[in-house]
C-alpha cells in the first residue's frame, strides 16, 4: 500500500499517519450523479477506508456527458451499483458499499450513524434538506455542493459548531422556481470541478489540515473563473428547531411543496386523436421549434396570465424540453380547475421527430402502431 499512496505519504503535511487517518475514515456520498462521480473517484483513489454510495436511480445515456464514472456498459444499471463496480477497479483495497435505495426519513439516521462524514451530491431540494437535518440530528459534518448551468457552490456545514444548510437557506424555494440541469442544461466539466472541491474538503477534514469551508460559501463561475466566498452565520434557532423535532423525524415524508401527482402519457397514444390542443410550455428562445405541427406556445412562466389561450373544450397535451415543466403546468392548470390536461413523456426533440414523420407520410398504414 505504500507505493499506491506514495505521493500522499511523502507530503510532510500528510505522511503515513495522515494516510492511516484516511484509511480509517468512513464517508457516505449521497448521489452518484454529476457531483457524486468525481467525489467518489478521488476519495477512492485517496484510500478512504469505507465509502458508502446512496442512489436509487439508473444510468441514462444523457448522464454520460458529465457523469464520467460511467460508460455505455453502465446504461440501465443502478448508479450506486455501477459506481461500485467501476471504483473497485480503481482501488480494490478499500470497502465500497452500494445502497441502491432512496434516502428517506425512515432510513437516513441509521445510515448516517455508520459514517464519519456525509457528502451531498443530490440534485433536488427535498434531499438537501433531508440530508442537512439528518446531519444535525446525528452530529455529522456535511460537505455540500451544487451546480447551475455554468456556476457552482461548495460549503461545509455542521462542522465544529458551524452553520448548517438551513442557516443559509432556512426554507426550500417554491416548487418550479428553480429548474434543474435536465431543464436548462449544465456545462459538462462543471460538476467535475465542484465535485473535486468537495472531495478536497473531505480530505482536509479527515487530515485536519488547511481551513475547511465551514461558515463560508464558495461560489465559482466556470465562464469567468471568478471565485467569491460569502460568509455564513450559524442560526441557533434554526438548529434547535431541527433538534427539537428529532423524535418525530422518522415519521416525516419528503413532501416539501408537494403538488398534484401527474402521470405523463406518450404522444404516440394520442397523435391521431382529434379535439386535442398541443401546448408547448418552453421559453420562446428554446430549440427546436415545432413548425410542422399545430402547437400553442405558452411559456410556463406566463401560463397563469395566458389562460385565455387554452381551449377548455379540448384535451390539453402539454410538453417541454424533458417533461418536467409540463408536469408543473398540468398541476397549475388542475389547481385552476382546468381539466383534461396531460403531460407528454417525450420532450420537444422526440415530438419533432414523431410529428415530422407523421406529416411526411402519405400512407398512414402501420404508423398508428408507433
Amino acid at each position: 500500500m505504500t507505493n499506491r499512496y506514495n505521493r500522499h505519504i511523502i507530503l510532510s503535511e500528510i505522511g503515513q499517519e495522515g494516510q492511516n487517518k484516511l484509511s480509517d475514515a468512513k464517508v457516505l456520498v449521497i448521489g452518484a450523479g454529476g457531483l457524486g462521480c468525481p467525489v467518489l473517484q478521488y476519495l477512492t483513489a485517496a484510500g478512504i477506508g469505507t465509502i458508502g454510495i446512496v442512489d436509487f436511480d439508473v444510468v441514462d445515456i444523457s448522464n454520460l456527458q458529465r457523469q464520467v464514472l460511467f460508460g455505455t456498459s453502465s446504461l440501465e444499471k443502478n448508479k450506486a451499483e455501477a459506481a461500485k463496480e467501476r471504483l473497485k477497479d480503481l482501488n480494490d483495497s478499500i470497502s465500497i458499499i452500494a445502497y441502491a435505495e432512496k434516502l428517506t426519513h425512515q432510513n437516513a439516521i441509521n445510515l448516517f450513524n455508520q459514517y464519519d462524514i456525509i457528502v451531498d451530491g443530490s440534485d433536488n431540494f427535498d434531499t438537501r434538506y433531508l440530508v442537512n437535518d439528518t446531519c444535525i440530528i446525528t452530529n455529522k459534518p456535511l460537505v455540500f455542493g451544487s451546480i447551475y448551468k455554468f456556476e457552482g457552490q461548495v460549503s461545509v456545514f455542521n462542522y465544529n459548531n458551524g452553520p448548517s444548510y438551513r442557516c443559509l437557506f432556512p426554507n426550500p424555494p417554491e416548487k418550479g422556481t428553480v429548474p434543474n440541469c435536465s431543464e436548462i442544461g449544465v456545462l459538462g466539466v462543471l460538476p467535475g470541478i465542484i465535485g473535486s472541491m468537495q472531495a478536497n474538503e473531505v480530505l482536509k477534514i479527515i487530515l485536519g489540515i488547511g481551513n475547511a469551508l465551514s461558515g463560508k460559501l464558495l461560489c465559482y463561475n466556470a465562464l469567468t473563473l471568478h471565485n467569491s466566498i460569502l460568509k455564513i452565520n450559524r442560526n441557533e434557532d434554526v438548529i434547535q428547531s431541527v433538534l427539537k423535532d428529532k423524535d418525530n423525524f422518522h415519521k416525516k415524508q419528503m413532501e416539501f411543496n408537494c403538488e398534484i401527482e401527474v402521470i405523463p402519457i406518450s404522444i404516440k397514444g394520442i397523435l391521431f386523436e382529434e379535439n386535442i390542443q398541443f401546448i408547448d410550455v418552453r421559453e420562446t428562445h428554446e430549440q427546436p421549434k415545432i413548425k410542422n405541427f399545430e402547437v400553442t406556445n405558452i411559456p410556463l412562466s406566463t401560463l397563469e396570465n395566458n389562460i385565455d389561450k387554452i381551449d377548455t373544450a379540448k384535451k390539453k397535451a402539454i410538453f417541454c424540453q424533458s417533461g418536467i415543466r409540463s408536469k408543473q403546468a398540468v398541476s397549475i392548470l388542475n389547481k385552476l380547475n382546468i381539466s383534461n390536461c396531460f403531460s407528454l413523456k417525450e420532450g420537444a426533440v422526440e415530438i419533432l421527430k414523431l410529428t415530422h414523420n407523421y406529416k411526411g407520410k402519405t400512407d398512414l398504414t402501420g404508423f398508428k402502431n408507433l
